[in-house]
């Protein structure tokens, strides 16, 4: 499990959703032939977000690209020729087919009920001011979810300031936002 995903699955398990990391779709043979892969392996969602008052069901990519230039939005634009890193917000058939499985799946193991509404997310902790304006207008046209680095700093603060969680974001948060004093080696 990468340390990004985490973090995601303890900022939305602060915020009411039951959470599983690294989820696998088990496509069925009839699932492989519609979206014409029949040796596509087992999709892998990042994070599985369930909030049982919205009986909402959450499939959410997760990206960090701390070190990196972050996030960009070319990767979702339709018809770029960057856009096909994103497959399940591209393919409108994949992403239709792996969410119907997801639900029908988690369903069946009983994490959530057959009608909870399933929906896809990108959570991103890096993006430049120019992708963050771009983003912004590809999701809110798309009608999609995006928890972009400001989300995920709020979140991050409600941590710190809540009670105490024995979580590695949650200590973290503390420990970086109530004053906590980080000592250094003598010989630092």
């Amino acid at each position: 499990m990468d340390a990004f995903e985490q973090l995601a699955a303890d900022i939305f398990w602060n915020e009411g959703y039951w959470v599983r990391t690294s989820v696998k779709v088990d496509l069925t043979r009839e699932d492989k032939e519609r979206i014409g892969k029949l040796s596509s392996p087992r999709w892998e969602i990042d994070l599985l977000a369930y909030q049982p008052v919205k009986n909402e069901l959450l499939a959410l990519e997760c990206k960090s690209y701390l070190d990196s230039g972050g996030v960009i939005a070319a990767h979702f634009t339709a018809g770029h020729k960057l856009a096909g890193r994103y497959k399940l917000f591209h393919d409108e058939q994949l992403r239709t087919t792996v969410l119907r499985r997801l639900l029908a799946q988690s369903s069946a193991r009983g994490l959530c009920p057959a009608d909870a509404q399933v929906r896809l997310g990108l959570v991103h902790g890096h993006v430049t001011s120019h992708n963050e304006r771009l983003l912004q207008a590809i999701f809110t046209r798309a009608e999609g979810l995006r928890f972009p680095p400001a989300w995920m700093r709020e979140r991050v603060v409600r941590l710190a300031e809540g009670g105490y969680e024995n979580s590695t974001a949650a200590v973290v948060a503390k420990m970086l936002l109530k004053g906590a004093v980080i000592s250094q080696p003598a010989n630092a």
